[in-house]
């Protein structure tokens, strides 16, 4: 019988799959802790359920960036085969984006699942870094961008829309920064990004976009990592009430609760369960369900709970786990 993937999933919705969770580190002892941990997870788990980036716009010191770049390109290249790891290299006009490109993309583009690039204002940015990804023998690696400004907010549709890129992330911080002032410092914080007007305009333009063009939305960081509480709310109001998919931590503690919060629950997987295998035996036909009418429209949504179900490492009955096989 043919998969669910293959006949729900058309190029608007989900055409992109993504662990919730995206783990940033730039200090050499924490990034290889990162991949550490990402190896133990994903045997706890049995499927990678965070990615790894490796980040040089922070991590890397001034005048240092060169050999920051090849520290990073090491890493990826010394990572397990089953790991899940990118990095974060310099913006498009900054003096090292050119040389992280052609170091990291160079020499590690077959074991790097993305390179996500930092304060892209336009298309012209992307196709900019997608170019040095072809220079640099790259051709088919994936961009993730960074949204930080109101004018990238602005171009978000036109951005998500370029086939090169996978995911767009927002930047709070450097968002609230660029109001001059405009936007309290409250706004960038667990509670005041939420309600804050400009800030959630910006938050729903990114997900609105990415889910026009069946790319994923990346949350932004909570900078609070001692208060899981915090953190724990701004993932669930990320994923339930804005159309976030996905989150960056930015602390090892960060990382299970994000994966909890934006993981589907024991009821909604049971009657996720249920439907998609009742619907696959109908071959895909419209059928009933404890009173209700449901059809592929429907079976989309279901098939999507378990999808992210098995991204954050839920139990599943066997019969479901049959269709993550590889």
């Amino acid at each position: 019988m043919s998969h669910p993937r293959d006949v729900l999933l058309g190029s608007q919705a989900g055409s992109v799959q993504l662990p919730v969770c995206d783990h940033y580190s730039g200090v050499e002892a924490r990034m290889r802790k990162s991949l550490q941990l990402q190896a133990d997870m994903t045997q706890e788990f049995g499927t990678c359920v965070f990615d790894v980036t490796l980040d040089c716009e922070d991590g890397a010191p001034v005048g240092g960036e060169a050999e920051h770049a090849a520290l990073v390109t090491e890493l990826a290249l010394s990572a397990a085969p089953e790991a899940r790891v990118a990095v974060r290299v310099h913006p498009v006009d900054h003096p090292s984006f050119h040389a992280d490109m052609a170091t990291i993309a160079g020499r590690a583009a077959n074991r790097l699942t993305h390179i996500m690039v930092p304060k892209v204002e336009s298309v012209a940015d992307v196709q900019l870094a997608e170019q040095a990804l072809i220079q640099a023998g790259a051709k088919d690696l994936a961009l993730h961008v960074l949204i930080e400004s109101p004018a990238a907010v602005h171009r978000a549709f036109d951005i998500a829309a370029h086939p090169r890129v996978q995911s767009l992330s927002f930047g709070l911080m450097d968002f609230v920064s660029a109001h001059s002032g405009a936007i309290p410092a409250h706004g960038m914080s667990g509670q005041g990004q939420f309600t804050h007007p400009l800030v959630v305009r910006a938050k729903l333009e990114i997900a609105s976009a990415c889910h026009a063009h069946g790319k994923v939305p990346s949350h932004c960081v909570v900078t609070e990592f001692n208060d899981t509480t915090a953190l724990r709310a701004a993932a669930q109001r990320a994923a339930h009430e804005f159309g976030y998919t996905r989150m960056w931590s930015i602390h090892p503690a960060q990382i299970r609760p994000i994966l909890e919060a934006m993981a589907p629950d024991a009821a909604a997987i049971e009657v996720a369960s249920e439907i998609v295998l009742a619907a696959r035996a109908a071959q895909w036909a419209p059928i009933s369900h404890q009173g209700q009418l449901h059809d592929r429209a429907s079976y989309r949504f279901f098939w999507q709970v378990l999808e992210r179900a098995h991204s954050t490492g839920c139990s599943l009955p066997a019969e479901v786990q049959l269709f993550f096989k590889d």
